[in-house]
């Protein structure tokens, strides 16, 4: 879509809103220039130099061009890196329907393996793309194999195992540009649940279908996943209280913190945070319910993220302070702590400690830090910028991640 025929501080104040709907103190925070300097940049009381225009332009998401000509280029799809043969495995490729299915065992251990690759492997997307396709086919066969059978049980148990199978897919899919293939897999998670008759699976593909929708840039779609969110809750309120539904409940409350805070709607997302995630936490405790990774330490995590979007980068380093993620069982929440320190970091300009979190974050998971579009700007800005004392260190990592 075309941008509107506008200046450059009205087209900058117009891709803020559009992209995000982020304020000017997170915008100018993370471009290293003050609020109010933002402000009479969008007002046309100043034109920013080169330099500034190119960190707005990186933080915005848009080609510098976008800022400088009357008409926006086309936005760039995200790279649609998805293993063929996994979305070949979605479009229903697989055995023959004569083919005996894999026992139900079988595949439970064969989900249960797949999981600890992706939440802990540093060569996740490598490992994880050479089990899917097989692992896809044969619970997908299996499904279909004990779909009209008289095994109750077994047909339950396979299903449960698909319903787990879509859940790890749905990240996958969103984490390598096809959110086409992760809304596709949310639903099925859905279906593969509700078939199951298990509520905390159930409450888990509703989860997944709301991260997919708050990474959906359509107007409304941060609004559905709470909706969805609410709803789910509501559901277990009705189930016998456990410290797994708990932590379920936990979760998705959540999902509804971070709709709040996409909105900008900071204090209902702290307000929720408290008193609805936060007590939910020390009643479940550390756990890993359904992948959800929810207790205390993610919703710590959570406050950390609301104080830096809010652009509070003081206060959200105050709270990252009091984190420990060494016990976190999944490696991408520990990744998702330490990009977010970078950024606050970002934000003061304390270039020195981005640069050790950006190196911590490639010893953490390179494969995670090529793949993240803001780690990825965090180099390219650094790189800009840097002091030479630390010149090789950052030129080294950004030739790696193939920034010239």
């Amino acid at each position: 879509m075309d941008s509107p025929e506008l200046p450059i501080g009205e087209r900058i104040a117009y891709y803020r809103s559009k992209n995000g709907n982020r304020t000017q103190a997170a915008i100018a925070g993370l471009c290293g220039i003050s609020e109010r300097y933002l402000s009479l940049i969008e007002n046309g009381k100043r034109t920013p130099s080169a330099a500034v225009l190119t960190r707005l332009a990186a933080e915005l998401g848009v080609p510098v061009s976008a800022l400088l000509t009357e008409h926006a280029p086309p936005e760039p799809q995200a790279p649609l890196t998805v293993e063929p043969a996994v979305a070949r495995a979605l479009m229903g490729y697989g055995p023959a329907r004569s083919t005996p299915p894999v026992a139900p065992a079988e595949l439970r251990e064969r989900v249960e393996g797949a999981w600890r690759t992706w939440q802990t492997s540093p060569t996740r997307y490598t490992d994880i793309a050479a089990a899917l396709p097989a692992l896809i086919e044969d619970v997908e066969h299996a499904v279909r194999a004990h779909r009209g059978g008289n095994e109750a049980a077994t047909r339950r148990e396979v299903l449960r195992s698909a319903a787990d199978l879509y859940g790890l897919l749905r990240s996958y899919c969103r984490r390598t540009g096809r959110l086409d293939l992760s809304l596709l897999v949310a639903d099925r998670a859905i279906r593969a649940a509700e078939d199951a008759d298990d509520p905390l699976r159930l409450a888990a593909a509703s989860w997944n279908l709301g991260h997919v929708l708050l990474s959906d840039p359509r107007d409304g779609a941060v609004d559905e996943a709470a909706d969805i969110a609410m709803e789910a809750i509501d559901r277990l309120s009705r189930e016998t209280g456990t410290p797994q539904i708990s932590a379920m409940q936990g979760a998705l409350e959540l999902v509804a913190v971070v709709a709040a805070a996409r909105q900008q709607k900071w204090w209902k997302a702290r307000e929720r945070l408290a008193k609805k995630a936060g007590p939910l936490s020390k009643r479940a405790g550390e756990g890993n319910v359904q992948r959800t990774v929810f207790g205390p330490t993610n919703v710590a995590l959570h406050a950390l993220s609301i104080e830096m979007l809010a652009g509070a980068s003081a206060e959200a380093l105050r709270v990252a302070d009091d984190i420990d993620t060494g016990a976190l069982p999944s490696r991408e929440r520990e990744f998702t702590f330490t990009l977010e320190v970078a950024r606050c970091c970002a934000m003061r300009r304390d270039d020195a400690a981005v640069l050790v979190h950006l190196l911590a974050l490639e010893e953490l998971s390179a494969e995670d830090l090529c793949r993240s579009p803001t780690a990825v700007a965090l180099v390219a800005d650094l790189r800009k910028r840097v002091r030479p004392t630390y010149r090789r260190q950052v030129y080294g990592l950004a030739e790696r991640l193939g920034i010239t």
